[in-house]
């Protein structure tokens, strides 16, 4: 059966993706399946479970070579996520282990800024979600941009003040977007837009949300070389990307900027630059066509004609593979009928 996950997502444009942390090691299994072509979806690259998601007990640099050697020699993975794993010297020993296995790190903060900021000045590659403060004053984001750090904000799940996507269920509708629902199981799609509280969050005014605050800095960021990616945290699979790249957007970052970090930007920061990101001699092909600029509206992202992956064409609405095997997309293993009310009362 297909994956209506990997599915939404190339559908919605989504060529190439980074899991950066899993609570299992399905996600590396669903990659190979890509790569054999066996589902539809983008490339699938993971961390698997973040170093520190098992709690260990750093104690040596001897010993952690040994237990990152669980990802580059078993998992064969190419990324990990160094995930608020011990004391400083701890998270030394996981990036000089990862540069001897080739490795790949990410990191997290965890709300904390000095720790964001002993991540960029040991070295670390990325850094998800946003930084928890702002503004970001100039020495802060020239020293991102110089350290070559990526930022991935992760904007839909803003720090410090309401999340980005519960603006966007209440003003886009995705409830009632047809292509949405094409890709997203029933219950999947109403237990996310048909109503929003809790521990979800629930209504807030333009005012309350930070997101365009957050979104100032990783313009002023952008505009000084620095590397900024597009992450939606598996909020919303397929539309969620595009509802983190508006929301970057949303701090005043030039259109054309915006779309850097969703390309080549984005690829540097996955060390892919010389084969993706942008439209060269020699790099892969992928690209997405839509039928609205989005030079002139960034939301015209979400006007996808047709998506391109590996030279595959596939019609945006449907991902029925056009060329160079015309074939319909098998949705059979998550679009079930609507609901029925099967009872003697009448509506």
């Amino acid at each position: 059966d297909n994956i209506w996950i990997y599915a939404a997502n190339l559908a919605y444009g989504v060529t190439t993706t980074r899991d950066p942390q899993t609570a299992t090691t399905d996600v590396l299994t669903y990659g190979d399946m890509v790569d054999a072509g066996q589902i539809p979806g983008p490339r699938i690259y993971s961390t698997g479970p973040g170093v520190g998601f098992w709690l260990y007990n750093l104690t040596s640099l001897d010993q952690t070579k040994k237990i990152l050697e669980q990802y580059s020699k078993y998992y064969k993975t190419q990324y990990i996520k160094m995930y608020l794993t011990g004391n400083r010297q701890a998270r030394q020993w996981i990036i000089q282990a990862s540069k001897e296995q080739k490795l790949m790190p990410t990191t997290e903060g965890g709300l904390d800024f000095k720790l964001n900021m002993t991540h960029m000045l040991d070295g670390y590659p990325g850094i998800e979600h946003s930084l928890p403060i702002f503004p970001l004053y100039k020495d802060l984001t020239k020293s991102l941009a110089a350290s070559k750090t990526a930022l991935t904000p992760t904007l839909i799940v803003s720090y410090g003040g309401p999340w980005a996507e519960n603006f966007y269920y209440t003003t886009e509708s995705p409830l009632h977007d047809p292509k949405l629902n094409h890709f997203t199981p029933y219950e999947e799609l109403h237990a996310k837009a048909a109503r929003r509280a809790g521990s979800l969050g629930g209504w807030f005014t333009p005012e309350d949300q930070v997101f365009p605050k957050h979104a100032q800095g990783l313009k002023s960021l952008v505009e000084q070389d620095g590397l900024v990616g597009v992450g939606s945290h598996g909020q919303l699979q397929g539309l969620g990307y595009h509802w983190e790249m508006w929301s970057i957007g949303s701090g005043g970052m030039k259109p054309l900027d915006m779309l850097k970090t969703a390309t080549i930007l984005g690829a540097t920061a996955l060390g892919l630059d010389k084969d993706l990101g942008s439209i060269e001699p020699g790099k892969l092909a992928d690209l997405v066509i839509m039928d609205q600029n989005p030079l002139t509206n960034i939301r015209n992202t979400n006007t996808i004609k047709y998506v391109v992956k590996n030279g595959r064409l596939y019609e945006g609405n449907t991902l029925d593979e056009i060329y160079p095997t015309p074939r319909k997309l098998d949705t059979g293993s998550w679009t079930k009928p609507v609901p029925v009310v099967n009872t003697p009362v009448k509506q």
